[in-house]
Parts: structure tokens; C-alpha cells; sequence
């Protein structure tokens, strides 16, 4: 969980992860990097034994929580 903090910190990172209520499958750009949030709404402290991670959805231009045990996989976005 701290590598995905960091790797949120720095960029974008595209979340799959399994919605609670429906169980369907979401795939979701997502950053806590200041930079690329309107007003640089940033959160300062993100706790890795936190069983929710709150991260910036780029694709909703929200604040979204996702469980920590609710994620298939992470990736950080590579700009060619």
C-alpha cells in the first residue's frame, strides 16, 4: 500500500478494484498529486494501514474512497 501512496503522490495511477455495492469492476485514473487537482485540493496525511484510501478520481474529477482489500491491481500511467 505505501508503493501505491507514493506512485498517487507522483502521477496518475489507474485503479482496478471491485465496487462494493454492485461488486462490478472499475478501472479508475486516479492521483494525489496536487498538480493535476483543480485548487490543489490536496490531502496531507494517507495512513498505508488505513483500510480505506482516499484518492482524487480523475475520470469523475471527485474525491473517491476505495477499500484497500477491494483492489485487483494498480498501475502507474506511463505518457509516451
Amino acid at each position: 500500500m505505501n508503493e501505491l501512496i507514493e506512485a498517487l503522490k507522483k502521477g496518475v495511477v489507474i485503479i482496478t478494484f471491485k465496487k462494493i455495492d454492485s461488486g462490478e469492476i472499475r478501472v479508475m485514473p486516479s492521483t494525489l498529486n496536487s498538480d493535476l487537482m483543480p485548487e490543489r485540493n490536496s490531502i496531507a496525511n494517507i495512513s498505508a494501514e488505513s483500510e480505506t484510501i482516499m484518492v482524487w478520481s480523475l475520470d469523475k474529477n471527485a474525491w473517491r474512497d476505495i477499500r484497500s482489500n477491494t483492489i485487483i491491481e494498480w498501475k502507474v500511467e506511463v505518457n509516451d
